[in-house]
């Protein structure tokens, strides 16, 4: 057993000759590589020249002037027609749907009256949706209105203000529900 163990050790002792013999197979089919066992040729440029060989070398991309101007033109180009295109298209509009809890001073206010005023509120952004009566007890009803409204036109606050106008029917407005759409 130990013979074996030693005779599969010996290939690892001269594996040196086995990368050799695979290094020249190779250099046979690809031709010679950059090794360490080639010889260094030393060019026959002048030594002028050779310090000028940085300069040649570009890293990030072509000297030429012409080329840059031409891509300059073609991206100002792309740049234009996306601007237009984003310009045509419409923006995305803000909406917001609510939900009022719209309060009557008494159980004796008369609630049609009450919800057609709240719905004579009009704004440019501001759509009513359906309206119930809730009860709230001892015999008094609140409306509880759906309206939708773009956020950049009509505010909470501004709506409240303008429901509450009523004075002889509204005695509060409250926020119930408020969605983002």
């Amino acid at each position: 057993m130990a013979v074996e163990f030693l005779a599969h050790e010996r290939i690892w002792f001269e594996k040196f000759k086995y990368d050799e013999a695979e290094r020249r197979y190779y250099e046979q089919m690809n031709g010679p590589l950059g090794g360490s066992s080639q010889q260094h040729v030393p060019s026959k440029k002048p030594a002028a020249a050779e310090e000028n060989d940085d300069n040649d070398i570009d890293l990030f991309g072509s000297d030429d002037e012409e080329e840059d101007q031409e891509a300059a033109k073609v991206r100002e180009e792309r740049l234009r027609q996306y601007a237009e295109k984003k310009a045509k298209k419409p923006g995305l509009i803000a909406k917001s749907s609510i939900l009022l809890d719209v309060k009557p001073w008494d159980d004796e206010t008369d609630m049609a009256k009450m919800e057609e005023c709240v719905r004579s509120v009009q704004m440019d952004g501001l759509v009513w949706g359906a309206s119930k009566l809730v009860p709230v007890g001892y015999g008094i009803k609140k409306l509880q209105i759906q309206c939708v409204v773009e956020d950049d036109k009509v505010g909470t606050d501004i709506l409240e203000e303008e429901i509450t106008k009523f004075e002889d029917y509204v005695q509060s407005v409250d926020i119930a529900a408020f969605n983002k759409i």
